[in-house]
């Protein structure tokens, strides 16, 4: 089902960078005042290639500095592209934000594109207009795959994992870290038996998009317009780079986003009521300050897998827990529907419109709700991989930022380019 193919990437030469100086996040989660961060790093750091150094630039940008940036590092030596095409191994080490060292690794491979009504690439999210019309513009200038769509595939007994597992000891094998702590170590699959193993294996397989579905979808209409203009149905226009990671493995982490009320009024007790009477039970916990929170969260509210359950933060110095016993629904589609809609009065086009705040951490969602950011936190537990396979399986989407596959891949470890020899 799943068709990929090994590619000739285009890299940092190691002998004129240290790939840790040139990583950047990817561009979606660089907030406006870091920009400058990045490109103020290195004259060669890999934002410079996402986005402009002022925020304010953004909307007017054609991107045709960056196409020259681009040939410019290629000129130079900076940037190389690889002989012979490969798969790449990735491996990255990590530790969880309760502190458990973990390890997660994967492959970069070039993905034959397919629309979604094939049923081959699953999206598991909606996406917006605005980010996709960005992202064809910097695509049609620089015909170059800047950051990677983020794959899951489901492989229970990790069979998958030992076919790409030895080209990270060789001595190909470079290793950088990122901002966030993160050990990445990126080597090219040179083995063709493995090669093969790793084709196979997804042939037979769906996959589903765990980050990146705007960058995926803009890939499609950019293909389509090269078709449109005359390309063949197998030009280099009709893959992307992906990179693929065993959703079931043991480093496979999947956390919770949490949902902060910006624009609603706080609930009054017959508001709340709403849940009592539709069988929720409520528990109070004191909480002290914001520090405090991950750490009761992950008792009280970890002792609620299984339940839908949510934990509702005003800064008042009390949690309130709010359970009930699960059906076959998502708990956090239920939360949307009877929290968000049912107690705060907000439909899903208010969601989208800005009326909540999706923090990643916990902590940060405190101090959010503390410094008056936002009226009431919501904090979840997080989905599982069964939870995104099954939603995707049906063909049913999840509501707006209801997964955090940890840690997200740097912008730099590689970029793919449409000038075919794959």
């Amino acid at each position: 089902m799943t068709d990929v193919h090994p590619f000739r990437a285009l890299r940092y030469d190691p002998a004129r960078v240290e790939l840790t100086d040139v990583l950047a996040p990817v561009y979606d989660v660089v907030a406006d005042e870091d920009r400058a961060v990045y490109w103020d790093r290195h004259p060669h750091n890999a934002l410079r290639l996402e986005l402009t150094k002022d925020a304010a630039d953004q909307a007017s940008a054609d991107y045709a500095d960056v196409a020259e940036r681009l040939r410019n590092w290629r000129d130079e030596g900076v940037l190389r592209r690889d002989e012979a095409p490969a798969f790449y191994a990735l491996r990255q080490r990590f530790r969880a934000p309760d502190g458990r060292p973990l390890e997660r690794s994967g492959f970069f491979a070039a993905l034959t594109l397919e629309d979604y009504a094939a049923r081959v690439v699953r999206p598991h999210e909606r996406t917006l207009s605005g980010p996709k019309a960005d992202r064809l513009k910097i695509l049609q200038a620089t015909q170059t795959n800047l950051s990677s769509v983020f794959m899951l595939y489901e492989d229970r007994e990790d069979e998958l994992a030992r076919h790409y597992a030895a080209a990270l000891a060789s001595p190909e094998a470079i290793t950088a870290s990122d901002d966030g702590g993160v050990e990445q170590t990126l080597a090219p699959v040179r083995d063709p038996e493995a090669a093969e193993a790793i084709r196979a294996f997804l042939a037979e397989r769906p996959v589903v998009i765990a980050d990146g579905h705007h960058r995926y979808e803009t890939a499609l209409t950019h293909r389509d317009q090269r078709r449109e203009a005359g390309e063949s149905d197998d030009a280099p226009s009709s893959r992307l780079l992906a990179y693929f990671a065993n959703a079931f493995a043991p480093g496979s982490l999947l956390l919770p986003i949490h949902r902060l009320v910006l624009d609603a009024p706080v609930p009054d007790a017959a508001a709340w009521g709403k849940l009592e009477a539709a069988g929720w039970e409520r528990r109070e916990v004191a909480v002290g300050e914001a520090d405090s929170i991950p750490g009761v969260l992950d008792t009280e509210l970890g002792s609620l897998v299984g339940r839908y359950a949510f934990a509702a933060d005003d800064a008042s110095g009390t949690l309130v827990l709010w359970s009930r016993p699960a059906g076959a629904e998502l708990s956090v589609r239920v939360i949307h529907d009877e929290v968000l809609g049912g107690v705060f009065g907000l439909d899903d086009e208010a969601v989208r419109s800005g009326a909540v705040a999706f923090p990643k951490s916990a902590l940060q969602t405190a101090k959010d709700v503390r410094t008056g950011r936002g009226r009431v936190a919501l904090y979840l537990n997080p989905l599982t991989p069964d939870d995104v396979f099954r939603v995707t399986e049906a063909g049913e989407t999840l509501p707006q930022k209801s997964t955090f596959f940890y840690p997200k891949l740097p912008t730099g470890l590689l970029f793919r380019t449409n000038e075919g020899d794959e």
